[in-house]
């Protein structure tokens, strides 16, 4: 087995471990962060309806100049997606941090969009 394969296998299985208990529901969506080496992509899911409620991504055209995968890059995004949830009426969250540490990257876009107004 290589490395590259067990890394993935062992990174799904973290991810399913924290969906066991994280659910987004209509009154408190899921706000669910995936992180790649070269960019950070955050939506907003309804879980019960099964479709997505807001999303944002550094690979949109505003903010695809420069940098995309640091801190400061994630912090516009947590602040992006908030304002977009904001704007269609959700106030509440869960976090969703996949298969990532809360640490880095996904500790910024969270506290980011806690700052501009979601409750996580």
């Amino acid at each position: 087995m290589s490395k590259t394969l067990r890394s993935h296998e062992l990174a799904l299985r973290r991810h399913r471990r924290v969906r066991k208990h994280v659910i987004g529901t209509a009154e408190r969506p899921r706000l669910t962060v995936f992180r790649s080496n070269k960019h950070i992509v955050a939506q907003i899911i309804d879980d019960n309806a099964g479709h997505t409620l807001v999303a944002a991504s550094t690979l949109e055209d505003g903010l695809r100049g420069g940098a995309t995968g640091n801190i400061a890059a994630a912090t516009e995004i947590g602040k992006l997606v908030a304002s977009r949830a904001l704007s269609k009426g959700v106030t509440k969250v869960v976090f969703d941090r996949g298969a990532s540490r809360y640490h880095g990257r996904v500790a910024a876009l969270a506290e980011a969009a806690r700052e501009a107004g979601l409750e996580l």
